[in-house]
Formats: structure tokens, C-alpha cells, sequence
């Protein structure tokens, strides 16, 4: 392995990570036959295959799963490396590498934003995907950072809770409820519920509400994202429990509303995550520091959010 070039290593990578020769090649600004070259040298040092193809899908072999965390652990030493050199210089340049669940996607580009303002020098990645992706990408030590509302079970990972997230009842304004006070959360039995898909962090956190309390929910329809939750609601079809950070006074224009009902909102955290046994790269426990010296702030920027009436 030792006669493989990281060149040879940086073709597998995004090869596995693109699933396609192709665009790999066009990531890469190589020509196809460069890459297909470059991995069957590669292939030929290994002495196995490194790739299965089925139909026009190519599937990472045992021996490419294994080949993937090599490259992945080579590639993260040699970043690391290049910070630290950086921070010896009394730069800070790199690359941070954050994931968010769906919700996060409301305040994460402004904290980021604020960030690259401080750190001209470093290169922010983000990615947005559902709970069970990011658990996905956490298993898979895919990036330095992610952000959820409920820290992942079965993962030995360590979490910092940073900003308040509180889950708050949304209606139409014209709802019936809209403007009474001190609605008995009995009362929501029999409204139908707009909801994320099972395992998001709101849902659990209303499943929990509702089963201390012996509660039946009533659920009326499962969408993927806040947005089209949001957009249902506006349609007459049901209420829902949302983040405050998944709705603004801009967005919303009135037509929306939160409800004053009894056990709301559900007090609960933003958290920010990483594997426990890898220890931050110097650019993610400085994202980390700002995180803790940042999350006040955003609370007092978003404090529109709770209006009654949206």
C-alpha cells in the first residue's frame, strides 16, 4: 500500500462518496479514463476489488468499506495537521465540516454567517438532512460537527447543549382555539396533528407530553420537512408542534399562530455533537468556543419568534 499515490487515494474517495466514475472525474476535473486507470492500480496494489457493479449502480467491495475509513482517517491527519500548523503561525485556516438536522437549517447559516466573518480564513461545509441521515453520517465519522434537538441514543458520542429550543403548538389564525387562554392539553386529543416523520426530536418529544399524560395523538399526516408542515397547517388540514426556530413573523405574515395550551411550550435544547473518541480539530473546538460565546446572542436575535400571533 505504501506504493499507492494520495493521488490514487483521492479518486476512491470521491468515487465511494459520489457513487459514479464519473462524477468523481468531473469533482476531480480528471477525464474518466484517468480514474478508471488510477483504480485499477490502486486495485492491482490491494490485490482485490475494490468495487462491485450492478446494472449502471457501483457497490464499495469488503475490502473498499475497509479501504474507505483508511483513506477518510488519512485525509482527516493531514487537515488536522495543516491547522495546527496554521494555528502555529497565529492563523486560523481550514476546513469545518457541520451537519444539521432540518429545523437547524433556521439559525445555523446566521451563526455560521457571524462565524466566517470572524475567521475570514476558514471554509465552512454544511449539510442538512432528517434525523436518521445525520445519525447516518454520525455513524460514519462523515463530519467534524452536527447539530439536533435530542442527543443520539445507542452512540458513544459527546454533546453540548448551546441554545434553547423550545416547541411551541401552531395553528391557523383562524382557528378556533386561536386567542384562548389556558387550553387544557386534554383539548388537543381531538385535533388532528401535522407531524415530522418518526424519529425526529419534536415527535418524540410530543409522543413523550402526550404518554405522561395518557394522551391519545392523533395523527393526521407525516411530511418531512417544516416548511411543508407549515404549509399544511396554512391549508386548514391540522395543527402541530413546531421548533420557534422553523417559523419567523416574516415568513408566516400573520397567518399563523401559536396556541396558549398547557404544558407549552416543551422546554428543550439545541445540541451540538461528536464522536467520543475523536478529539476536535482545532477548527471545530474553535466553532465550538464561538458556539457557547454566540447562543445568548441568537436567543435575544430571534426573540420575535414567540409572538402569539405570527
Amino acid at each position: 500500500m505504501r506504493r499507492s499515490s494520495f493521488r490514487q487515494f483521492e479518486v476512491f474517495e470521491a468515487i465511494a462518496r459520489r457513487g459514479s466514475f464519473t462524477r468523481a472525474a468531473e469533482e476531480l476535473f480528471l477525464t474518466q479514463p484517468t480514474v478508471s486507470m488510477q483504480i485499477k492500480k490502486l486495485s492491482d496494489t490491494v490485490g482485490l476489488s475494490l468495487f462491485d457493479q450492478v446494472g449502471k449502480q457501483i457497490y464499495l467491495t469488503d475490502a473498499g468499506e475497509a479501504l474507505l475509513v483508511t483513506c477518510r482517517e488519512i485525509f482527516e491527519s493531514l487537515n488536522n495537521f495543516e491547522m495546527q500548523v496554521m494555528d502555529l503561525k497565529g492563523l486560523k485556516k481550514g476546513k469545518l465540516r457541520l451537519a444539521v438536522v432540518t429545523t437547524a437549517q433556521y439559525f445555523a447559516p446566521r451563526l455560521l454567517g457571524s462565524f466566517c466573518k470572524l475567521y475570514p480564513g476558514i471554509d465552512v461545509s454544511l449539510e442538512v438532512s432528517n434525523r436518521e441521515g445525520l445519525l447516518e453520517r454520525i455513524r460514519g465519522n462523515r463530519d467534524d460537527l452536527y447539530v439536533l434537538g435530542q442527543p443520539p441514543k445507542g452512540l458513544d458520542v459527546i454533546y453540548k447543549n448551546f441554545l434553547d429550543n423550545d416547541l411551541v403548538v401552531l395553528a391557523p389564525s383562524n382557528h378556533p382555539l386561536a386567542g384562548v387562554p389556558n387550553i387544557p392539553l386534554a383539548r388537543l386529543e381531538s385535533e388532528p396533528f401535522i407531524m415530522r416523520e418518526p424519529g425526529s426530536g419534536t415527535r418524540m418529544a410530543l409522543e413523550r407530553l402526550f404518554n405522561i399524560h395518557n394522551l391519545n395523538l392523533n395523527m393526521r399526516m407525516e411530511l418531512g420537512s417544516s416548511e411543508a408542515i407549515k404549509q399544511t397547517i396554512l391549508g386548514g388540514l391540522g395543527i402541530s408542534v413546531l421548533s420557534q426556530h422553523a417559523f419567523s413573523a416574516a415568513t408566516s405574515m400573520g397567518q399563523l399562530t401559536v396556541l396558549d395550551v398547557e404544558c407549552f411550550p416543551i422546554k428543550s435544547q439545541w445540541y451540538v455533537v461528536y464522536l467520543a473518541g475523536k478529539k476536535p480539530s482545532i477548527i471545530a473546538q474553535t466553532f465550538l468556543d464561538y458556539l457557547g460565546d454566540t447562543a445568548n446572542q441568537v436567543i435575544s436575535e430571534q426573540s420575535n419568534i414567540a409572538a402569539p400571533t405570527l
